[in-house]
């Protein structure tokens, strides 16, 4: 038997997977490539004990009292490496993903400001609330806001159930229900989506039609466009749906 040619084939083939696992992690856009490289490393450190969950969890009281850190690890810890945990995991990089090289292909600042707005958002509700982790209503918001920009695309869960992917958010609600998961960061990550499409999506269209002032609220700061690589010397690439206005 040729061990030799047997073990070499072994490695060329753990080499390629290696490749192909490194060019997957490489072609994710650079926002959503960031928030999922923070998320891991964040729950590996606290999988060996370097940093404690203790000091990233959100606590008002806390980041006023100088924990400004709180406002952002409690975005990036999702629970111990566990089923639970790669599901999160792939809602993220899938909805956040389809979204930056999607609606957003082109304009990273616009991307960083929603995330940015959905965080503060979630975080203003979450300081009257009693909750900890904030991550999983981003996803939401991601989610909600993706679902409302493909209308007509028809999605499947576990096989059997066929729907519009604007319910996919209730969906994911109902799933959390079914496993006795709270829904009170999903109702917020839901709620807050709404939000930003209206204000991203919607608003500007009848501030064209009405032919109001304010034409866009939700427009990135010129030093965010340039920080990302979209300002363009004060012309920036718009790519707007065509949402239903109800």
């Amino acid at each position: 038997m040729d061990f030799g040619g047997a073990m070499n084939a072994a490695e060329n083939a753990a080499a390629a997977h290696n490749v192909d696992l490194v060019s997957w992690y490489m072609d994710i856009p650079p926002v959503s490539r960031y928030y999922l490289t923070g998320a891991f490393l964040t729950t590996a450190a606290c999988a060996v004990d370097i940093i404690s969950p203790f000091s990233l969890y959100f606590n008002w009281e806390l980041v006023v009292g100088g924990q400004v850190w709180r406002l952002l690890t409690s975005y990036l810890f999702f629970g111990v490496f566990s089923i639970d945990f790669l599901f999160h995991m792939y809602f993220l990089v899938r909805y956040s993903r389809l979204l930056e090289e999607g609606e957003f292909r082109g304009r990273t600042a616009n991307y960083l400001l929603m995330l940015l707005f959905g965080i503060a958002c979630i975080s203003v509700v979450a300081s009257y609330l009693n909750v900890h982790f904030l991550g999983s209503a981003l996803t939401f918001m991601m989610a909600y806001v993706w679902g409302r920009l493909n209308e007509s695309v028809r999605m499947s869960f576990l096989g059997f159930l066929t729907f519009n992917a604007p319910y996919l958010p209730w969906v994911m609600l109902g799933f959390s229900v079914l496993i006795g998961n709270s829904i009170t960061m999903d109702i917020i990550g839901i709620c807050v989506g709404h939000l930003y499409y209206f204000l991203e999506f919607v608003y500007p269209v009848v501030a064209d039609i009405r032919d109001w002032r304010m034409k866009r609220i939700m427009e990135p700061p010129t030093v965010m466009q340039w920080l990302c690589g979209t300002y363009h010397g004060g012309v920036e690439e718009v790519n707007l749906a065509a949402p239903h206005i109800d």
